[in-house]
């Protein structure tokens, strides 16, 4: 009997350990205990949080400085959600007020810059082919 109730007890903790924190509810101490938040951390988040709740993993990246992408995957594989959510990488969008990379309209896959005009160029129109 002591054995089942101690193989319980050891069951209960480790699920504990794994619970979910969300970053909306959470207290300094719940945040402290996801692997990779430490009170520098916890202390930003709290911060931004009184400026109100955070609305999904994009809007926790654009405003706690030190969260990225790679941390948000590696803090949600730790048990931190937001409002219940796990980090998904296709999930994030961009921040409203964020601004492209520097070259990001040079460089944009599949968009390709419109030709300049002839005039512009000098060029002279080519002839039309001989069939």
């Amino acid at each position: 009997m002591l054995k089942k109730l101690l193989t319980a007890l050891a069951m209960f903790y480790a699920a504990m350990s794994f619970a979910a924190v969300d970053v909306n509810t959470a207290n300094a101490a719940d945040l402290d205990s996801v692997k990779g938040i430490g009170p520098a951390m916890s202390t930003r988040i709290l911060d931004e949080r009184k400026k109100g709740p955070f609305k999904d993993w994009s809007d926790l990246i654009a405003r706690v400085k030190g969260v990225g992408g790679k941390s948000a995957a590696k803090l949600s594989t730790g048990g931190l959600t937001v409002n219940g959510a796990a980090y998904s990488a296709a999930a994030p969008a961009p921040a409203p007020n964020a601004k492209p990379a520097k070259g990001a309209a040079a460089t944009d896959a599949g968009k390709a810059a419109p030709p300049a005009p002839l005039a512009a160029t000098g060029a002279k129109p080519a002839a039309p082919a001989k069939p």
